[in-house]
């Protein structure tokens, strides 16, 4: 289980923040489903240019965005700084060793990032490490549909395996599907 170590073209970002994505990713039904609270820490892995960071920014306590690519950061203090959030702690990090200490958040996401991982193992160590125990880790990605936006079929991981490999690592992964072309998966630490 290995992804393709594509990695997003930060030019694209604007389309992150599309209306389209947003009608297509409930954002609320993913906070439900991560039960944040105000005293939470959260921590996005690949946090691009804030789709969820900002939102959850506005409800917890902290987020550590963490993105390998600095342009990302960049966009996502932007995109906080206009709404005057300063409780967000940028990372400059891959996901394979990320620059931050132990049990740092209560809870984390991954959304969009899983299937460009070369080691999801490694990676999911990585979140184990740095989310307390008793926390738990949602993880969003593109199902392997065709759909009109999201990468090509071959390049993304479908439901099935990523929950068969999750129970690999030990996990219960909870599934569901947001639309019919994204699913989210939800494990506990």
């Amino acid at each position: 289980m290995h992804g393709h170590g594509h990695r997003f073209n930060p030019e694209k970002a604007d389309k992150l923040l599309s209306d389209e994505r947003r009608k297509s990713i409930d954002i609320e039904r993913v906070m439900d489903l991560m039960s944040l609270k105000s005293s939470d820490v959260i921590a996005d892995f690949g946090a691009g240019n804030g789709f969820f960071s900002v939102p959850f920014a506005e409800q917890v306590d902290k987020v550590l965005a963490i993105d390998i690519e600095p342009k990302m950061l960049e966009l996502l203090k932007e995109h906080a700084e206009a709404k005057n959030l300063t409780n967000i702690d940028y990372v400059e990090s891959d996901l394979q060793d990320i620059a931050l200490d132990h049990e740092l958040a209560d809870k984390g996401i991954i959304a969009f990032v899983m299937h460009e991982i070369p080691n999801m193992e490694v990676a999911l160590n990585e979140f184990k490490r740095i989310i307390k125990k008793g926390g738990s880790l949602i993880i969003i990605d593109w199902e392997a549909v065709e759909s009109e936006s999201g990468p090509p079929v071959h390049e993304r991981i479908a439901s099935s395996d990523l929950g068969d490999f999750l129970k690999r690592q030990g996990y219960e992964p909870h599934l569901e599907h947001l639309n019919e072309a994204v699913y989210l998966i939800k494990i506990h630490f």
